[in-house]
């Protein structure tokens, strides 16, 4: 395990990743307990994340670094890095500004199996053309 006096470099390569140099992270809102998001970190977004204060992730479908709310301003702020026994699996316990989702709501997590079907549980915050300008 990691000490009080590891840097970030020494956190960053703690954690382990998968086959793809992955490793999930759950974002969570420091002070309600709100599950907000899942996404991907590489080595990249962990050191950015702990270097910069603001949590970075990794786009597996643009296959780049996603600082989260650079086009939208919905930015998390880190408030506590954790990650589980394993080290497989992060938790960034976050400051979310805005909506966490890129559907406009504040959760990603915002859908239930109601009923037997899935359905949205949570309204739109603020809609996506609105959020991303478009």
């Amino acid at each position: 395990m990691c000490s009080k006096t590891d840097t970030p470099e020494d956190i960053v390569n703690a954690l382990k990743y998968n086959s793809d140099g992955l490793i999930p992270a759950i974002a969570q809102q420091h002070d309600s307990g709100e599950i907000l998001m899942m996404a991907w970190m590489n080595k990249e977004a962990v050191a950015e994340t702990l270097t910069t204060g603001l949590v970075c992730y990794y786009s597996r479908s643009r296959e780049k670094l996603w600082r989260k709310g650079e086009t939208s301003g919905q930015q998390q702020e880190l408030i506590d890095f954790r990650t589980d026994c394993d080290l497989d699996t992060v938790l960034v316990k976050v400051n979310q500004t805005g909506v966490a989702c890129h559907t406009g709501r504040r959760s990603c997590f915002s859908w239930a199996a109601r009923d037997g079907k899935i359905e949205a549980v949570e309204k739109v915050i603020i809609s996506p053309d609105e959020l991303y300008k478009k």
